[in-house]
């Protein structure tokens, strides 16, 4: 698949690795913000069934992929920074809708909460703004691992949890990927998870509050880490919001199997394509 690569300066001295998946029959164009300890190559399947319909970006933030060699020097980036970049790129590619996977959904609202005159529709998927038990004990062995840098009790961690019902090809890609980051993208992560701890909540919610576009947001029924009905708490802040649950998928939803791809790639375009009612609050049960 065709990809017009580019390194755009942000931030003043930052660097981040694009990549523009063209379509020349879209006037439309999605920007995709992955989560904690991933890549743009995580959203190999989403991209899929996105770039058939629209303009396609995807980038790797300053700390890690391939953004990381063009940035030596780095201090730790905050969730409210890594908004910052996003709005940045937004403008940069003219971006009209965004897509954001897991941990990446907080800096995606922070960015939406500025209300960028851009952004017509943004989709959220795997996230809450509930740390629950099982999050929260997650959460909790991630930082002893993360802080030791013991690379696959990372790794092993992460497919045991999250990554539990991906296929056994996704695991060994996972354990690959996760087992041989750098040590500066261990710290990052272990950066991350102590401010999502410390987040006021409240705060915290009143900033989704300030969205005023429509917002879609896709758990997995099987996910005990960001539920279908955790998710819902935004309902009350999140005036604009539709809440769709992914049959027999947990965290990775579309990466798990055929069957949740087809139905992630439903929820999506229904929400997404042009002429679409929009209907506040509304709840379905896809699959």
């Amino acid at each position: 698949m065709y990809a017009e690569k580019a390194v755009v300066r942000v931030q003043g001295d930052l660097k981040v690795h694009t990549r523009f998946y063209p379509n020349p029959r879209s006037n439309s164009t999605i920007i995709l913000v992955n989560g904690s300890l991933a890549t743009s190559a995580s959203f190999h399947q989403a991209l899929r069934f996105l770039q058939p319909l629209f303009n396609v970006v995807l980038f790797d933030q300053p700390y890690c992929g391939m953004s990381r060699p063009y940035n030596e020097s780095l201090s730790m980036l905050g969730k409210e920074d890594e908004a910052l970049i996003l709005l940045e790129l937004i403008e940069h590619f003219r971006a009209d809708q965004v897509m954001a996977f897991s941990w990446g959904a907080v800096s995606t609202l922070l960015a939406l909460a500025q209300r960028p005159a851009r952004i017509k529709r943004a989709v959220i998927s795997s996230f809450s703004p509930v740390l629950n038990r099982e999050m929260l004990d997650y959460l909790a062995r991630g930082q002893e691992c993360l802080a030791a840098c013991d690379r696959n009790r990372i790794a092993t961690l992460v497919n045991d949890t999250i990554g539990e019902h991906l296929p056994p090809l996704f695991k060994r890609c996972n354990f690959r990927h996760v087992s041989t980051l750098e040590v500066h993208e261990y710290a990052q992560m272990l950066h991350h998870i102590r401010q999502v701890l410390s987040l006021d909540a409240d705060r915290y919610m009143q900033c989704v509050g300030n969205v005023d576009i429509p917002l879609l947001f896709l758990n997995g029924e099987l996910d005990k880490y960001t539920t279908p009905n955790d998710a819902l708490y935004f309902a009350d802040l999140a005036r604009r919001s539709e809440y769709v649950t992914i049959r027999n998928a947990g965290h990775f939803l579309e990466n798990e199997h055929q069957t949740a791809w087809e139905d992630v790639r439903e929820a999506v375009e229904r929400f997404l394509l042009p002429g679409e009612t929009e209907n506040a609050h509304r709840l379905a049960m896809v699959g």
